[in-house]
């Protein structure tokens, strides 16, 4: 893994991480809260389908300058900064949780060159119609998503008074981080533990408007949500599998937060190695 900082236009740091090699590029969009190295469990399966892994901290996350009233579209900006200064000409996206929504936003804004777009576990667009987005939310997850829509001043106070965040992972996805996806860990530890400020950047982009249309999309997209999962929803999945145009995959009776990654990360590598 390489790991080096680029500077953007705007006079930023972005801490980028890179397997090398000659593989098909798959950009990874991390978690929140997580930092940027891409999964080390998907190594093996994605050395085999000769994929290359690109990835970074997300701004305020890791070694990445912050970005102070970031817009999920932000995303798409960055990312192209990173892959010119690669040369990197026509890529994949993948995103887990809160990456889902930056991997789609570089779906639509950069349609010349992301050749096809994955979303696991991620959330839909606090605008979205039709959807009650905050319904079959675990509480931790209620209160700190709700504290983001009250605005930034809510949303600070929460995070410094509430005592930490727990994600109340059902036990299934729990069981999954005693084994290599324990790795998941390491990465919301080193998150959690520079502070609240990326995360609140992250909240307060999801429960605002994202810069641009889901509609939009049109490479070839896979959504994936888990029906247990209690951090985002299994009514998420269905939204965005319905709005995302020609997209695949669904909600998965049985699975939650990890372990639908866990589980369909076979499907998903042969997707993206058809499509690259």
């Amino acid at each position: 893994m390489t790991e080096l900082d680029l500077a953007t236009p705007d006079g930023r740091t972005l801490h980028v991480h890179d397997t090398g090699g000659t593989g098909l590029p798959v950009f990874w969009h991390h978690g929140t809260p997580n930092t940027g190295e891409p999964p080390e469990p998907l190594f093996p399966a994605a050395e085999r389908l000769g994929i290359r892994w690109v990835s970074y901290d997300r701004p305020g996350y890791g070694g990445s300058s912050a970005r102070r009233g970031r817009d999920v579209a932000s995303a798409a900006d960055d990312v192209a900064s990173i892959v010119d200064a690669l040369g990197i000409d026509r890529f994949g996206v993948m995103g887990h949780s809160g990456g889902g929504p930056h991997a789609l936003a570089c779906a639509a804004l950069l349609p010349d060159r992301v050749v096809a777009a994955v979303a696991v576990a991620g959330p839909a667009p606090f605008d979205a119609d039709g959807l009650d987005w905050f319904a079959g939310m675990a509480a931790s997850q209620l209160a700190s998503l709700g504290a983001a829509a009250a605005g930034r001043a809510a949303k600070e106070e929460y995070e410094t008074s509430n005592g930490g965040h727990d994600p109340e992972f059902i036990p299934a996805d729990l069981a999954t981080l005693q084994g290599p996806w324990s790795w998941v860990l390491d990465v919301i530890v080193a998150a959690v533990e520079a502070g609240p400020a990326a995360r609140i950047d992250d909240d307060l982009a999801f429960v605002s408007p994202w810069g641009f249309d889901i509609g939009s999309i049109a490479v070839p997209a896979l959504v994936w949500q888990g029906e247990e999962d209690l951090m985002v929803p299994g009514a998420h999945g269905r939204w965005l599998r319905d709005h995302v145009p020609g997209a695949e995959g669904g909600v998965l009776p049985g699975e939650g937060h990890l372990t639908l990654f866990v589980h369909r990360v076979t499907d998903v590598h042969a997707w993206l190695a058809e499509r690259l």
